[in-house]
């Protein structure tokens, strides 16, 4: 059984990202905390009933594919209809097309329930809002009339088009080609993998977002133009017309997610009858500048992928915790019943249930915080809006990357408190730690996510930006001294030291690249990453449980601060001194 924790994500939003702060300031219009508080608890009413009760259907039936029409499991269509029904694909989406125009952190803070009701489910509404984004920042009039709102709705659903067979992460390699075409359309020949929801039986249109290169466009990412290819093309009275030279020619096998269809697409390969070849497709934005348009869907997509990475540890977590509660095996000192003690009583059973719960705490407050700069980058101006533009830069890779790690630890540890048990599909343990797998590799490996911290944005501002950052997070330490709050014990010198590692460890790597030791620095980059968030994660709780005290939330900082955190120490090592063993150890393996 999974239930949102609602009370939780809503201190994280108020008391640690700085939704409360902005709501009393009057950031966001008439937003009120009791507003917030019905949204939060409506998500997670449907997350609770609607959508965790299909997520073993999703992963033992799957999708399926038959003569090019997917179908989604049992019950799947149905719940889509009842989610759009609630309005829940319009949350943060602009009221001109009829969204609800809410903030990010609400929305973020939704999705994570609906993530850790099914990952496979919530996957495929993700990637609609952030075609939402892309094209009511890049696309024409035209186009966002035609569009917007049916995406805006979830009458209609969008998707992602970036990789093919040769090129992974290597947006370089992309070969899709596109034609102008007389009428000012183009015409769009490729294939597309590891299309999620790239055919599904939810919405009778799919509006697809696609990279491709025109005939004359530069080599390499600076000739990528993006065109939007719908499934089925639009009338001038917004019915839908002939059938799009697109189609759906296979749908993987996958570790996990199996309810989500991932599917190979095929632009332009004749299947429809058209007048003249290839798939119909319009420019958004200009010509071979596509990149930085599909940047735009791809960063709103990180941050949600990391929400991904905190849905799935939550929903592991409370999965373990109940199971080391009801499983009773050997003695414990501190169990006074009769018979075998539950094992929630023994000490390293409770170690592994704290990691995972201080982890996912750590980590939803790290995502949280990033969807908050994303608000006040939108809503501030000139100087402001840059500073909250840099500071969204910063941890976005952070929240993606560390998140979906730590997704991807707690599952195992569930897996782990499970025991045998865990190993069995039947408990659900394991289903859970096979659809993690997948998040810490798309929407950018999370090592590409490293080297994007360490080379784009450490650099920003000249370097004011992290620096900025850091003593945020030491002001909260400052502010755990000077309360002289009980039950924190080494909480505020443990916390501190990790904060003077982040700090030698970023100006190592500033000073490294300024150097031009670039290899130098990227060999650095994951431990950061890992250093980075750690650091933040213990502040982030500090900050937290001086909110109000809580035994809970004081005994969880402490934990995170005595357990985990002094793991930062050898991740300054690593980034520091192990570039040169890296390179020598490296060089062996294509001796």
């Amino acid at each position: 059984m999974y239930r949102a924790p609602v009370e939780e994500i809503a201190h994280t939003l108020n008391h640690i990202a700085g939704l409360k702060a902005a709501i009393e300031a009057e950031k966001f219009g008439e937003l009120t905390e009791d507003l917030v508080d019905a949204i939060l608890s409506e998500a997670g009413r449907f997350a609770n009933d609607e959508i965790f009760p299909l997520r073993e259907s999703g992963d033992t039936h799957g999708a399926v594919l038959k003569d090019g029409a997917v179908t989604t499991p049992p019950g799947w269509k149905e719940l889509y209809h009842r989610w759009i029904e609630g309005g829940w694909n319009a949350l943060a989406a602009p009221e001109e097309y009829g969204g609800q125009g809410l903030p990010t952190m609400l929305s973020v803070a939704a999705l994570e329930m609906w993530n850790s009701g099914s990952l496979g489910f919530a996957i495929g509404p993700t990637l609609t809002m952030g075609a939402i984004e892309a094209l009511e920042k890049h696309a024409s009039e035209e186009l966002r009339a035609t569009y917007l709102e049916k995406l805006v709705s979830g009458e209609w659903m969008g998707t992602m088009n970036l990789t093919e067979p040769q090129a992974g992460s290597d947006l370089a390699a992309l070969r899709a080609r596109a034609e102008p075409a007389r009428d000012g359309t183009y015409r769009i020949f490729g294939q597309k993998i590891f299309i999620t929801y790239g055919e599904q039986d939810f919405t009778d249109n799919i509006v697809h977002l696609v990279l491709a290169r025109l005939p004359d466009a530069p080599a390499g990412t600076r000739g990528i133009s993006l065109f939007l290819v719908p499934k089925f093309l639009v009338n001038e009275d917004g019915s839908l017309g002939q059938r799009n030279d697109v189609f759906c020619a296979s749908v993987e096998h996958k570790l996990g997610i199996h309810g989500s269809p991932t599917c190979t697409m095929i632009f332009g390969d004749g299947y429809a009858e058209a007048a003249e070849p290839g798939a119909i497709g319009w420019l958004i934005g200009e010509e071979n500048k596509g990149l930085a348009c599909m940047f735009t869907m791809m960063n709103n997509a990180r941050l949600a992928v990391g929400m991904q990475g905190v849905a799935v540890a939550e929903a592991a977590y409370q999965k373990a915790l109940a199971y080391a509660q009801e499983r009773r095996q050997g003695k414990a000192s501190t169990y006074q019943g009769e018979g075998m003690a539950p094992i929630i009583h023994h000490p390293d059973v409770q170690r592994n249930l704290l990691t995972m719960k201080a982890l996912t705490h750590a980590a939803r407050a790290i995502s949280y915080s990033c969807a908050h700069a994303i608000d006040m980058s939108r809503i501030g101006e000139a100087e402001d809006a840059r500073h909250w533009q840099e500071r969204a830069g910063l941890l976005t890779p952070v929240s993606k990357a560390f998140a979906t790690d730590i997704g991807v630890d707690v599952a195992s540890l569930g897996v782990q408190v499970h025991g045998g048990m865990g190993y069995i599909e039947e408990t659900g343990a394991a289903a859970l730690l096979r659809d993690a797998r997948i998040a810490p590799i798309y929407e950018g490996t999370n090592g590409i996510q490293a080297i994007d911290l360490v080379a784009r944005k450490l650099p920003l501002s000249g370097g004011e930006q992290v620096h900025t950052y850091i003593a945020e997070l030491r002001n909260d330490i400052e502010a755990l001294r000077a309360s002289n709050a009980k039950g924190f014990g080494r909480t505020a010198d443990n916390c501190a030291n990790a904060l003077t590692e982040l700090e030698e460890a970023t100006n190592f790597l500033l000073e490294t690249q300024a150097a031009g030791r670039s290899e130098a620095a990227l060999a650095g980059a994951t431990p950061y990453l890992r250093l980075f968030a750690l650091a933040a994660g213990g502040a982030y709780l500090v900050r937290g449980a001086l909110a109000d005290r809580s035994p809970s939330r004081v005994a969880l900082a402490r934990f995170f601060a005595e357990n985990l955190i002094q793991e930062t120490s050898a991740l300054k090592s690593r980034v520091i001194e192990g570039a040169e063993s890296l390179a020598e150890a490296g060089a062996s393996l294509h001796a």
